[in-house]
């Protein structure tokens, strides 16, 4: 009886293919799923940016801390600086980002962000930086799940320990001991605020020696704030936050 032979046709290739493919998609997904959950109370391990300026020999500082060891300052001075209306969208400023297009597509030379807290928070956790059309939609989506599981509480609680706040500075903490010597829970209006100017541009804006522009947009930060602070919805956010100081 001769030997039989097996034989692999391509559309049985494919199709092996497909199967580990799908496989690998769903473990992915619930992995990430899970994760983004566990996030809700579990404090993220590190970043990609943390790492990335770890490697390229910034240094990494980082404390996280829990939003009632945060100053209410703090929270209010970044809304008022990156999101005033922070405490209404459910993650996204359209009209903002339709505005950002139309302008970068003006001034490539010189682009605008339009990205709210929940987004940049979700771009600090989960992805990487910069600006490819493929990050942008998985910020987008990251973006969706964690205003979906995690509630605006804390993404500011998370916003706050994870973005850079200074060359290998990260979150507020390591900034409020590095700039002026005491815990986030003890900033103040003015310093929460001078934090807060530098953030478009960490490495690049200073606060030690205190430049023209800081100090300036820090004095338009806490006019903002002036207005912000009466607020219902944010009072009732600010009050999960240590008082700080005025």
């Amino acid at each position: 009886m001769p030997a039989t032979t097996s034989t692999t046709t391509p559309n049985t290739l494919r199709h092996r293919l497909w199967r580990i493919a799908k496989r690998a998609f769903y473990f992915l997904f619930v992995f990430h799923l899970c994760y983004v959950i566990l996030l809700r109370w579990v404090d993220p391990p590190i970043t990609i940016t943390q790492l990335t300026n770890w490697v390229q020999g910034n240094g990494l500082k980082r404390d996280y801390v829990d939003h009632s060891k945060i100053s209410a300052q703090a929270m209010l001075a970044v809304m008022a600086s990156e999101d005033q209306l922070f405490h209404e969208h459910s993650g996204f400023l359209w009209d903002r980002i339709r505005q950002a297009l139309k302008h970068n597509e003006r001034r490539p030379d010189k682009l605008r962000g339009g990205s709210t807290i929940s987004q940049q928070t979700a771009k600090n956790v989960f992805l990487w930086q910069g600006r490819s059309y493929i990050r942008k939609g998985l910020e987008f989506y990251f973006t969706f799940l964690i205003e979906l599981f995690w509630g605006k509480e804390r993404i500011m609680e998370v916003y706050l320990n994870v973005i850079e706040m200074g060359r290998g500075i990260f979150g507020i903490e390591a900034a409020a001991r590095h700039y002026f010597n005491k815990p986030a829970s003890r900033l103040s209006r003015q310093e929460a605020s001078m934090i807060a100017a530098i953030l478009p541009s960490p490495k690049r804006y200073k606060i030690k020696p205190l430049s023209g522009y800081v100090a300036a947009r820090a004095r338009f930060i806490q006019t903002q704030m002036s207005y912000l602070a009466p607020v219902p919805e944010i009072r009732a956010l600010l009050r999960s936050g240590a008082p700080g100081t005025y």
